[in-house]
């Protein structure tokens, strides 16, 4: 998973053709340290996305801008639309993520 560290790089991903899928998170949320244990075999298994993790902390004009209120959260972007939303309280379970997944395929 690549890191994004700018607005500008961020803007290049999602306003890209592929289908881009971006994990919004921060060094100090135990949530997040925990979705880090189980989404290696999910990013592998869904390769139809290119993923990225953005630190909400580095970036949060574009966590605000894009409606990220909790962490960790995914988020799918293509032609610089926003297509879905996997908000954390819903991000807790390696079934919840490819839940989501699969309802956006």
């Amino acid at each position: 998973m690549k890191s994004i560290t700018t607005v500008e790089e961020f803007n290049r991903v999602i306003n890209s053709d592929n289908k881009s899928l971006i994990k919004f998170q921060a060094g100090w949320c135990p949530d997040c340290t925990r979705m880090d244990m189980f989404i290696d075999p999910i990013v592998k298994e869904y390769d139809t996305y290119t993923w990225y993790d953005v630190d909400r902390d580095v970036l949060p004009e574009i966590a605000e801008k894009y409606e990220v209120m909790g962490i960790p959260s995914l988020l799918i972007f293509q032609n610089g639309e926003k297509k879905a939303h996997l908000h954390s309280a819903n991000a807790k379970t390696p079934d919840q993520v490819t839940d989501f997944l699969e309802t956006v395929k």
